[in-house]
């Protein structure tokens, strides 16, 4: 009796987290079909890394940063601030939109906002973490695209 009350108490807890991530190749594929293999000259490696460093290739992935007053959306972790009606919305789209697994109004937002001035540069954790990277190559290695 005691051991079917504990395995029910286990089933209860193990309940599958990542069900929304995706796999890196399968983000890099459907980047690259969405046209940002090198979009204003940043390479589909950069924009491998910049998903895995916001949303850990989480396309619904929802962050609230109460210190900064923003919530981030997506794969990209796109800001309400400025790029969805939340804010400006200066991409010209529901947040939630952001957060469908087919990418298709994501990889829009990304191209409306990497065409301003800032680039890629938008994204902090871009700039720290994939900007000048040497091995950025490594995004890609074994994708059939």
């Amino acid at each position: 009796m005691k051991a079917s009350v504990v395995l029910s108490l286990i089933g209860y807890l193990v309940v599958p987290s990542d069900t929304a991530v995706l796999g890196r190749c399968v983000v890099a594929k459907k980047l690259h079909e969405g046209g940002l293999s090198d979009f204003e000259g940043y390479s589909l490696e950069n924009w491998v890394c910049l998903a895995y460093f916001e949303s850990k290739f989480n396309p619904m992935a929802v962050y609230e940063n109460s210190r900064s007053d923003f919530i981030g959306y997506g794969l990209f972790q796109i800001r309400n601030h400025d790029w969805c009606d939340h804010g400006r919305n200066r991409c010209r789209m529901s947040c939630s939109a952001l957060l469908n697994p087919d990418l298709k109004k994501t990889i829009e937002c990304a191209k409306t906002i990497v065409k301003g001035k800032r680039g890629m540069g938008a994204w902090p954790s871009w700039t720290l973490n994939c900007q000048h990277s040497d091995t950025l190559a490594r995004w890609l290695d074994g994708c059939k695209l």
